[in-house]
């Protein structure tokens, strides 16, 4: 079974569906953080950003995983390098780049192969797995998402003011909404979840609810081969 899970920054999907992965058993694949790795491995490779070959080539040419909370990039844990304010500048050239994105999504239904996934990203519902049994989309409002992330943000000891978290998240709420290439959309068949007001485990709790109304009864046990995290 295939759950995703779309939305804008700071809606808080990841945090959401890792949790709720865990919850089922399920195995969790963010994909925001394989466009940061190939981001990442152009930044640490000299590679310019604009240079759209040479951003094909590192895509194709590193090894990503990027499963329960972890990213790993050519075996090497990434998972907090991916996560600062210079890579997520960056990350837009990896995920505007139509070779770049089609080579991913390929690994991202690759992924998937074999195992019950819940997904997290803006495409999911979409584009990589249309067909998938259960579609949420995650929003909140602009300035609650905005908090989030400058809490985020400093808890990494990033040092950003939260008028300038909220001014760089309406220029990517722009950007994602009017991209191109795997631009935001909702799934006319997706459910919408708003968070506003909302516990982390009140939202999970709502989305416990909506996976089971879509597959049967749901107890919280792991229910696949792979052992629920402790």
């Amino acid at each position: 079974m295939v759950v995703t899970i779309d939305g804008p920054a700071g809606a808080g999907k990841s945090s959401a569906a890792r949790t709720l992965a865990e919850r089922l058993g399920f195995a969790f694949l963010d994909t925001g953080g394989m466009y940061r790795a190939v981001a990442f491995a152009a930044l640490e490779r000299g590679v310019e950003l604009t240079d759209a070959e040479g951003l094909l080539r590192i895509a194709q040419g590193v090894a990503i995983e990027s499963l329960d909370g972890r990213v790993v990039l050519d075996g090497l844990d990434v998972t907090r390098a991916v996560r600062t304010v210079r890579v997520t500048a960056a990350t837009r050239h990896a995920a505007d780049h139509p070779g770049v994105r089609e080579h991913l999504v390929q690994m991202q239904r690759q992924t998937a192969e074999g195992r019950d996934l819940v997904t997290e990203g803006r495409d999911q519902s979409t584009v990589v797995f249309p067909d998938a049994q259960c579609k949420i989309f995650l929003t909140a409002s602009e300035r609650v998402r905005a908090e989030r992330r400058f809490l985020d943000l400093s808890g990494r000891g990033e040092r950003l003011s939260l008028d300038e978290v909220l001014r760089a998240q309406h220029q990517r709420d722009e950007e994602d909404f009017h991209r191109p290439t795997g631009g935001l959309i909702k799934a006319p068949d997706a459910i919408e979840v708003n968070t506003d007001g909302l516990s982390p485990e009140q939202v999970v709790e709502r989305l416990m609810t909506l996976v089971s109304a879509s597959r049967g009864p749901i107890v919280d046990e792991p229910r696949v081969g792979r052992p629920a995290n402790k």
